[in-house]
This record gives C-alpha cells, sequence and structure tokens, in this order.
C-alpha cells in the first residue's frame, strides 16, 4: 500500500474525528463544518510534521521522547513545589502549560544533542561498559556483492565493522542467480557464493536488514535512503551509485577506485619481468601485461610473443580506462 494511501486515509479519519466532536460537544465546535476544517488542519499539520521527519531515526526519537518525558517531570515538580497555589484556575493553567512546553523543549534538546555514551543505559539497550568506537556500518550493494572483492577485503582483515545486507538487495541477488540468462544466472550465483564467503569467515559480522522505501523504485534510491537512514557507509562498483551517493552526502567506497589506488607504482627506469602475449598495433611493438592487468608495450617485442622478458620501464601513459607503460626489451628471461 502506498504511503499517501495511508496519508489521505489518516486525513478522512481526522475530518471524522473533527465532525463527531462538533456533535457530541457543540460548544467546543460549533458546527460540523468548523469540525471537518478543524480535523482536516490537524491532520495535514501531522501529515507535514511526518514528511519534514524523513531520515529520522529511531534513536533520535528515542533521546527526544525521553527528554520530553524528563521535561515533564521537572514542570511537574516545580508546578507541585507551591510556587503558584495563590494564582488564579485561568493564570495557573497558562503557567502550567508554560512549563511543560519549555522544559520538554529543553529536556528534548539536551537529550539529542548527548552522545551514545551519555545515552546508553535508556536507548535503544543497556550497555553496562562504555564503550568509545562508533558504530560502523558497512553497506554492501548487489554491485559490490556480485563483484567479489568485498569478499577478499573481509577474509583480509581490512574492514572493521559490521556488514548490512538489505532485504531488497538480496531479492534482487535471487532473482538475478533464477534468470534464464546463464550470464546473469552465473552473476547472481557468483554474489550468493560471495555472501556465503563473508559469513563463513567470522570476521565481521552480517545482519540482514528488512527496511524497506516502497515509495522508491529503484533499488539504487533506496540503497542511498537507507545509507542515510543509518548512517552507514555504502560500499558500490557503480560510477553512478557513488555520484548519486555524494550528491546526497552519502559515505561510499567505490572497489573499482580503492583497487586503482593499491595497484603497485611504476616508476620509468624500473625493470620489470613480463610475458609477452601479442604484437602491438604499431610495427615492432609487442604487448604484455602485469599481475594487476596494467598493459605494458615493449618496443621491438613483437617477434618474443609467448615469451618472458625482462624490460625497463621508459614512460607511463595515463588514460581514461588506466595507466598504459611503455618499455625497452632487455634481455629474455633467464629460464
Amino acid at each position: 500500500m502506498s504511503l499517501w494511501v495511508i496519508r489521505i486515509f489518516f486525513l478522512l479519519l481526522c475530518m471524522l474525528g473533527g465532525y463527531a466532536v462538533s456533535q457530541v460537544q457543540p460548544e467546543l465546535i460549533e458546527n460540523g463544518f468548523l469540525g471537518l476544517i478543524i480535523g482536516f488542519g490537524l491532520g495535514g499539520l501531522l501529515i507535514a510534521l511526518d514528511e519534514m521527519l524523513k531520515g529520522f531515526s529511531l534513536r533520535a526519537f528515542s533521546a527526544a521522547t525521553f527528554g520530553i518525558a524528563l521535561g515533564t517531570l521537572v514542570a511537574w515538580m516545580v508546578d507541585r513545589s507551591g510556587l503558584f497555589d495563590y494564582a488564579d484556575e485561568g493564570p495557573r493553567w497558562l503557567i502550567r502549560l508554560g512549563l511543560f512546553v519549555s522544559f520538554s523543549y529543553i529536556g528534548m534538546v539536551l537529550a539529542m544533542r548527548s552522545n551514545k555514551e551519555d545515552f546508553s543505559l535508556i536507548i535503544p539497550y543497556v550497555r553496562l561498559a562504555p564503550q568509545n568506537k562508533p558504530l560502523n556500518l558497512l553497506l554492501l550493494d548487489t554491485s559490490a556483492v556480485i563483484d567479489g572483492r568485498i569478499a577478499d577485503l573481509v577474509e583480509s582483515n581490512f574492514l572493521e565493522g559490521i556488514v548490512v545486507l538489505p532485504r531488497f538487495v538480496l531479492k534482487e541477488l535471487h532473482q538475478i542467480a533464477d534468470s534464464t540468462d546463464p550470464v546473469r544466472r552465473a552473476r547472481g550465483r557468483r554474489g550468493l557464493e560471495t555472501l556465503s564467503r563473508i559469513q563463513r569467515s567470522h570476521r565481521n559480522e552480517v545482519k540482514i536488514h528488512e527496511g524497506d522505501f516502497p515509495e522508491e523504485s529503484s533499488v539504487d534510491a533506496k540503497l542511498v535512503r537507507l545509507a542515510q537512514a543509518l548512517g552507514a557507509k555504502l560500499f558500490t562498483t557503480d560510477f553512478n551509485l557513488g555520484k548519486i551517493a555524494e550528491l546526497q552526502s552519502v559515505a561510499f567506497v567505490n572497489i573499482n577506485q580503492l583497487a586503482g589506488a593499491l595497484k603497485p607504482v611504476v616508476l620509468p627506469g624500473e625493470n620489470l619481468y613480463l610475458r609477452v602475449v601479442r604484437e602491438g598495433k604499431d610495427k615492432g611493438q609487442g604487448v604484455g601485461y602485469l599481475n594487476d592487468g596494467t598493459m605494458v608495450v615493449v618496443n621491438q617485442g613483437h617477434s618474443l610473443v609467448g615469451q618472458q622478458v625482462e624490460v625497463q620501464v621508459q614512460s607511463l601513459l595515463q588514460t581514461g580506462a588506466g595507466v598504459i607503460v611503455f618499455a625497452d626489451l632487455k634481455s629474455p628471461a633467464p629460464s
């Protein structure tokens, strides 16, 4: 059911309630039309408040509730202190309202400004020992799971925190794994195997998150919304998803960019051993590859295809696809 359908239904209930009050308590609301207007105004105010509170976490709501309760208690104690016993009933009612609103606001603000350790005994669970380390949530998207390198990072103990997999991402993986297209089916099964590897490693806790955003049609939009709500870091290989996350101030890691940053640095004058796998585009050139996939163009290496050779790096060329290394042949590598 759409969220707006629920909101419209709630608005109708508020209008019906306002009309009912006008019939039962005419001294409060003079006629039914005024009751409908008051009910509509109250329902519209609550719906506007709901729209303003998007991304308001359960922890923040718990903190605000506790702050209001604490402020109410302080206001009640001040009211019962006897300071206002000689005030008339009308002014005293206004004094009580002012005390409640003022102390509730102050309590709510103080509670929401407190950190997790100040509030750990109350919401959302009890912790007897202080933990200064912030909760680190690693949110995975479908492309990162299928890619598989996230499992290598987890098994190598490079990632610290709780791995969060949304239920809608797991559902998408199942659909891909059940596809009639053999390529998509293989990708989906690889993603499920990646999840099994992460769970078997026991280095990071893995949690399936049940949260969903029915009003969002795309998985990418749901991921960004969930990352905002949880304060999680999004892991992906999707360049466009990373840009969307960046525009919405969501922390993310593009695994492809991470892999590029971790490539070994090759400098001019350095000697390399590699196998020439094919001839190059220009006359006399041969082409080989480093272990990380970097292409090396070997001058005068066309006749050494299939052989292991030693080359010396002469220059580097940065392209949109990566770095191309140009090297001169030194001598065949000793067998």
